[in-house]
């Protein structure tokens, strides 16, 4: 083990507020006990304030002061980090190996009782993970890096809906996870615009060495939900539906990541949603389908003789 590791095993074991022998050093961390002696002296000459008891009762133990000092986390942070890692491991982090690296330190310089006590929140919380046919980790890896250092990518990408690969140069100017998905927000120089791309459908990436300047007040959050979610202010066309229910689905379709976007009033049995016309007839009855007689279109007529087409369009498609 590398000598900065083992003295800051050292400190995580004085850490525990309990006095430590310098034998129970030799042995846990599996040194020479004059090693143990000489790396209490560099600790304590870098100014970590270590209090020396001589004596049957003796040991090293650290100042009350020192032991909340930011190098150190409580138990409860100690949780937050490992839940961290699981999420990231869910979201298809680059960065997962790094973080695991990170926290299993803290598990080797924690004590038992910490251990424990970490251990019994850790396992209160688990994540089912989608499963992947592609990993993005690479990719996700040379755009931050890309990002942070503010230089352009080559990509070949594949577009939705389209067999074709389109080769572009975009500087990316932040990286969004949305929806089980991760975005790489950026200027597109084919479009002249910027635009989004989802990284799954990234076949290709090569950095460059050309640089870019991001915009100043540029919001790659409210860009992406401007394109995600567009407005209906001051648009024509733009009419109302209502929906009754139970309360516990209505709140189910008010929390729907599009027509919660919508919402314009809600009661304990009803909403009202207003949204572009062409929309309402498109999608929403597809939306709505799923809920099945746990709702019930108010209004307009319209969408109601809509979800009747399409429900007639179902019936006929798997008719044998």
């Amino acid at each position: 083990m590398p000598k900065i590791d083992n003295m800051l095993a050292i400190l995580w074991m004085l850490r525990s507020g309990e006095k430590v022998t310098a034998q129970q050093i030799s042995e846990r961390l599996e040194m020479n006990i004059r090693t143990v002696y000489r790396y209490i002296d560099t600790i304590s000459t870098s100014g970590v304030p270590i209090v020396s008891e001589p004596g049957h009762n003796g040991g090293y133990s650290l100042l009350d002061h020192f032991v909340e000092a930011p190098l150190f986390f409580d138990a409860e942070e100690q949780t937050s980090l490992f839940h961290a890692a699981v999420f990231a491991e869910e979201a298809g982090y680059y960065g997962g190996e790094a973080l695991n690296r990170a926290i299993s330190k803290l598990s080797n310089y924690s004590n038992q009782v910490q251990e424990t006590k970490v251990n019994q929140h850790v396992a209160s919380l688990e994540v089912i993970s989608r499963s992947r046919s592609f990993s993005v980790e690479p990719f996700l890896k040379e755009l931050e890096q890309a990002v942070a250092d503010g230089y352009s990518v080559n990509m070949v990408y594949h577009k939705n809906g389209s067999k074709q690969l389109d080769d572009r140069l975009v500087d990316p100017y932040r990286m969004i996870y949305w929806n089980h998905k991760w975005y790489v927000i950026g200027f597109c120089h084919l479009r002249n615009d910027i635009r989004s791309f989802r990284v799954d459908r990234i076949e290709s990436l090569t950095p460059t060495e050309n640089t870019f300047s991001r915009p100043e007040h540029f919001s790659a959050r409210d860009f992406f939900t401007r394109n995600l979610l567009p407005a209906t202010d001051d648009k024509d066309g733009v009419i109302s539906f209502v929906i009754s229910g139970d309360r516990r689905v209505l709140d189910d379709i008010c929390e729907h990541w599009f027509l919660g976007h919508y919402v314009k009033e809600r009661t304990s049995n009803q909403a009202v949603f207003l949204l572009e016309e062409d929309v309402l007839h498109t999608y929403v009855p597809y939306l709505l389908l799923p809920y099945n007689q746990s709702i019930k279109v108010v209004e307009p007529v319209s969408l109601k003789k809509r979800m009747v087409e399409v429900l007639k369009e179902l019936i006929k498609f798997h008719e044998v």
